[in-house]
């Protein structure tokens, strides 16, 4: 209920236009930001001329790929993560990519049967069920987490980027997108009511048709087979033959996705470390692999991701990208900006906090490379983002260890990485959060 003086007023009103008047440090700090865009002005100098993108310890030796303007951080940074293995075992050039844009075609097909099969399954409950509205806000989105990337690898194969190449609409989705979700959120109300009457898979395959012939003009048609021959960085030149994706995946790709497990940091105390947590109604695959979580202490994390690079592994990884960052100069820290220096209020909060009020949540995914260590203590991390090479040093970005703290959520891993303990916790059953909570949020 609300209080009865809690009308603000228009004395209220005036008094605070008059201590704000009078405040010098105000009036300096307006009439800046007036004229100039307040991230600059809050780069903290002495943090920025402290941070350099120097690591001891380093595994890249590519160029960076660029998502241009779509949402497939997540699957560019799993295919990085593969093509990472390529590079080094067929010693070919830095500039190898696999096809992106192929996956991208199988992960909205997927993800429109998804949804509509979850508006068949969910017929019953009201339109402004919570679940119901929360998959309807957001039917088809560019975003994914790891275990969506496995399941689409595991299913579809993946081929090389010359295969199935960029389209305008793979490089730039927001058309596409609206068009299907037009066509889905019209669909989704065909279903709940094809539901009723015994036909949601029939109405739902039909759907499907539309969905397919959309995709199939702005991504193009996905390749049933290929032919694998390349060149390496020494020149010498091979070839294998015609192969389809599922083979390229299973006998040229040097690295079994069913070995790694994502490895999540959620410190509310609602989820609890140590245990397994999964969230209702998030997918791409119907039938594909689950999503899985491992909660555990930021500091596991971070030793499992050292001792990956330390074995010339990088490692993939999803974070909450935009705060204490500027993308100009590629750097992270937690005290990069001086907001409440700027503003001149306290701003102070934590990791939990900001998940419990809806401040933060995992909003991109990439690749960590390199880690500076001192005594065996990180300083700084370097992270290959696929946001091209104009920016940072050629694409390559460098996160303070300060940032990783309260902004990393996730890593991917090989189960081989993990202690005992941690291992069998992987058996144990999960706790499933709802679909809107911060943990569902995807890259």
């Amino acid at each position: 209920m609300k209080s009865p003086n809690s009308e603000f007023s228009l004395d209220r009103y005036a008094d605070l236009t008059a201590r704000f008047t009078a405040d010098p440090t105000a009036r300096v700090a307006q009439n800046a930001v007036s004229t100039t865009n307040a991230d600059k002005l809050s780069l903290d100098r002495q943090v920025l001329t402290s941070i350099d993108t120097s690591v001891s310890d380093k595994v890249d030796t590519w160029k960076v790929s660029n998502q241009k303007q779509s949402g497939r951080c997540w699957l560019f940074s799993g295919l990085n993560l593969l093509r990472s293995h390529l590079i080094n075992d067929l010693k070919l050039t830095p500039d190898f990519e696999l096809s992106q844009n192929y996956l991208h075609f199988f992960d909205k097909l997927e993800k429109a049967n998804w949804f509509l099969a979850s508006m068949a399954e969910m017929s019953d409950r009201d339109i402004d069920d919570r679940t119901v509205h929360q998959m309807l806000s957001d039917p088809i989105s560019d975003g994914g987490q790891w275990d969506m990337f496995v399941s689409l690898v595991n299913k579809y194969g993946v081929v090389p980027k010359y295969a199935m190449p960029e389209t305008d609409s793979s490089s730039s989705t927001r058309v596409m997108n609206r068009r299907l979700e037009e066509i889905l959120r019209r669909g989704a109300l065909i279903v709940r009511g094809a539901a009723d009457r015994g036909q949601a898979d029939a109405a739902r395959e039909s759907i499907l048709t539309q969905v397919h012939r959309v995709l199939s003009i702005h991504l193009g048609t996905p390749p049933a087979s290929f032919l694998w021959q390349y060149r390496d960085k020494d020149n010498a030149f091979t070839r294998v033959g015609q192969l389809t994706p599922r083979e390229f995946a299973d006998t040229v790709v040097p690295i079994n996705l069913d070995d790694f497990v994502c490895l999540v940091n959620d410190p509310r105390t609602s989820s609890g470390f140590n245990t397994m947590l999964t969230v209702d109604h998030l997918g791409n695959v119907v039938g594909g692999r689950p999503i899985r979580y491992l909660n555990v202490e930021i500091d596991a994390i971070k030793k499992i991701t050292i001792d990956q690079i330390r074995a010339g592994h990088p490692v993939w990884f999803g974070c909450d990208v935009l705060p204490q960052f500027d993308r100009d100069i590629g750097y992270w820290d937690l005290h990069l900006h001086d907001y409440e220096g700027l503003y001149g209020i306290d701003m102070d909060t934590t990791k939990a906090d900001r998940m419990v009020s809806g401040a933060s949540a995992m909003t991109h995914a990439m690749m960590f490379t390199g880690v500076d260590l001192l005594d065996d203590a990180p300083r700084r991390w370097r992270v290959e983002n696929s946001w091209g090479d104009d920016h940072a040093d050629k694409g390559f970005f460098t996160m303070n260890d300060s940032w990783f703290d309260q902004y990393v959520f996730e890593v991917a891993v090989p189960k081989a990485s993990l202690d005992q303990s941690l291992r069998d916790t992987l058996a144990t059953e999960p706790k499933v959060l709802p679909l809107w909570d911060p943990m569902g949020a995807l890259a």
